[in-house]
């Protein structure tokens, strides 16, 4: 996502073939989407999955 917007916002290419900047917003854009869905899926994925116990914490407190 760094990396998109360094090339985003800091390089243009004078020769007008491709404009860097271009993939820099598509860099921009995906590294945003995943960040976003490591905040929707995670605590999707924590909430759906049965909290382990482990029984050998239990010894010894009789």
């Amino acid at each position: 996502m760094t990396l998109g917007l360094i090339l985003a916002l800091g390089v243009r290419d004078r020769t007008g073939a491709f404009d860097l900047s271009v993939i820099g917003w598509i860099l921009t854009g995906v590294g945003l989407l995943i960040f976003a869905l490591a905040f929707v899926v995670g605590p999707a994925r924590a909430a759906r999955e049965p909290e382990v116990v482990d029984e050998q914490d239990d010894v010894g407190e009789l």
